[in-house]
């Protein structure tokens, strides 16, 4: 899965850092993806985090998608 935070869009509310911390973090006043995160989001229960993450994000901010399977992985 690809996760990524549109700081065009973020507002700083950082829900993202509150209900998926092992992926998300709070820097500079905007939700970021932490370095190498992306990996941990194969554990169901962290998954369903950033899910919900995404989802209730005010801002929308979060962008979720599935990497293509051609790339290297991350």
């Amino acid at each position: 899965m690809e996760v990524s935070v549109d700081r065009a869009l973020c507002y700083g509310s950082a829900e993202c850092a509150h209900r998926a911390p092992d992926v998300f973090a709070f820097e500079d006043g905007y939700g970021v993806v932490r370095p190498g995160a992306v990996r941990a989001v194969g554990d169901p229960r962290i998954r369903e985090a950033v899910l919900e993450a995404a989802e209730k994000c005010p801002s929308q901010a979060i962008a979720l998608g599935e990497r293509d399977a051609a790339r290297a992985p991350e």
